[in-house]
Formats: structure tokens, C-alpha cells, sequence
């Protein structure tokens, strides 16, 4: 992990700053924070998933006279802070194993749109939205990670506010609200501002009450990576942070666990 952070830090600091800079300047001041959930048997699922287990298989002193503890688990791919590859809703998309390393890094923006979403659960985000957070942030470069801080997170613990229901199975569907990215706006990112991925602090870049998943099938359609559930986004500056996310590498998987980090330099923290 300490490579990753070093070989992090060279990145962010050539694609920010345009020049060498050390490593141990870079990281002099600063913080990592997590943007990541716990997975636990009260972990967020899809109304119709199966939830995450998490069971013991030894706990305690062995017959050998010294302590051992082993546990299994078993989860869907798309529950939890967690991961959607192209695959999730495009046939023929690529899977997680065939992302490269490089798309699961980059520079982050973070619209804030939490007022807007308090009035309104089922509130679309818009390319209006975006065009707001560039009068005061200036254009969003391309290949950006775009992380959309709805407000959410800290309902995060109680199913009802988070999603909108306590009922699992197609009623618990059907009850399903909480904001999400529109299909325009999704394809006005892509389109003109060209970015790397997309994350939300909600079940679903798609809104509660989505039908048909629009904004799921423009994404993964035109191969770009979306990240759901993501924790603490209030922490993070509106530009400036740089993000690792690093999901479960599932051959074959449509998507799968993430552990997504930003660090964030001293003087941009909040």
C-alpha cells in the first residue's frame, strides 16, 4: 500500500502541477480519507439481492496451543460502497479484470448538490448543475473523476432515509427514493467534459425511482465506470483531491466491492 500511495503521489503531483515534485513534499501536508462503508449484515443491497455475510469458520486457540480466526463471506457484486464496470448494463462492456489500473485513479471535482436534494428525494442531477460548479470552479478537466455529493451519506444507518424503504423484494423496489444522475446530464459529462468516471453517495447513480436505468446504460454503454454508496463525501474540497479506488478484481464481474480513498492537501481541507 505504501507503493501505491508513493506512485500516487508521483502521478497526481506531475498531472496537477506540471513539474517534479518530491514525494515527501507532496505528502508533507495533507490527509487520506476514506470513502468507504463498512460491509457488515446491515450493509446496503438492492431491495431484490442477497445481502452480505460474514461467517466464522475458527475463532480462538487451536489444537495447537496458539490463536486463529478465519471467516468467509459471500455478497453480490453491487451492494456497499462498490464498483460498476461497463459489463454491469452493456453487453459485450468490459469486465472489472480488464479495466486498467490507471482508469481507477485521477483527480476528483465534487458537486455538492445536498440543499437541492434535501428538497427532493428524487431530485435529477443536471448538466445545469454541473454548469453551476464551473462559474465558481472554472471548466471541469477532461478525465476527471466526478463525485456527486447528494447529501445522502449521512443516512447512511438508517434504511428508510437512505433509500426510501425498509422492504427488500420488488415492493421494496418499488418504494425505492433517493436522487441520482440524469441521463442528460450523464451524457453531457461524457460528451463535453470527456471524464474518467462518476461516483454518488446513494444505491444507485440512477435515481430511486428509475425505471428503465438510463444513466446506468448511457454509461456503461459509452465504457465509463461509476462508483455507488461512496461515504464522506462532505469531507472533500470541490476540486483539488485526488482519488484511488480500487475495487475487487472478479474476472468476469460486472462489478464488485470498492475501497475508495482522496487525499487531500492541507490547504484544501475543510
Amino acid at each position: 500500500m505504501k507503493k501505491l500511495f508513493i506512485l500516487v503521489a508521483v502521478v497526481v503531483t506531475l498531472s496537477c502541477n506540471h513539474k517534479a515534485v518530491s514525494v515527501s513534499e507532496f505528502l508533507s501536508s495533507g490527509e487520506w480519507v476514506d470513502l468507504t462503508w463498512d460491509y457488515e449484515q446491515s450493509t446496503v443491497y438492492w431491495p431484490t439481492n442477497v445481502t452480505f455475510k460474514h461467517d466464522t469458520v475458527f475463532y480462538g486457540i487451536n489444537d495447537k496451543g496458539y490463536f486463529y480466526s478465519s471467516f468467509k463471506y459471500s455478497a453480490e457484486e453491487h451492494g456497499g460502497t462498490h464498483f460498476d464496470a461497463p459489463l454491469h448494463f452493456a453487453q459485450g462492456g468490459r469486465s472489472v479484470e480488464q479495466i486498467n489500473v490507471e482508469e481507477f485513479t485521477g483527480e476528483a471535482i465534487v458537486v455538492d448538490v445536498a440543499d437541492r436534494c434535501a428538497d427532493n428525494r428524487d431530485y435529477l442531477i443536471t448538466e445545469d448543475d454541473f454548469l453551476s460548479w464551473e462559474k465558481d470552479n472554472g471548466t471541469i478537466p477532461k478525465g476527471s473523476i466526478v463525485l456527486l455529493n447528494t447529501g445522502f451519506g449521512k443516512y447512511w444507518g438508517d434504511p428508510l432515509q437512505y433509500t426510501g424503504t425498509v422492504n427488500s423484494g420488488a415492493l421494496g423496489v418499488e418504494e425505492l427514493q433517493f436522487p441520482g444522475l440524469s441521463p442528460e446530464g450523464a451524457q453531457w459529462l461524457v460528451k463535453t467534459r470527456e471524464i474518467k468516471a462518476v461516483g454518488i453517495d446513494t444505491p444507485s447513480i440512477d435515481f430511486g425511482q428509475s425505471k428503465d436505468f438510463l444513466t446506468h446504460r448511457f454509461l456503461c454503454g459509452n465504457d465509463i465506470t461509476a462508483y455507488e454508496n461512496i461515504a464522506n463525501l462532505h469531507l472533500l474540497p470541490a476540486k483539488g483531491a485526488y482519488v484511488v479506488a480500487a475495487p475487487m478484481k472478479i474476472k468476469g464481474g460486472s462489478g464488485s466491492p470498492l475501497r475508495i480513498i482522496a487525499w487531500i492537501p492541507e490547504k484544501l481541507k475543510k
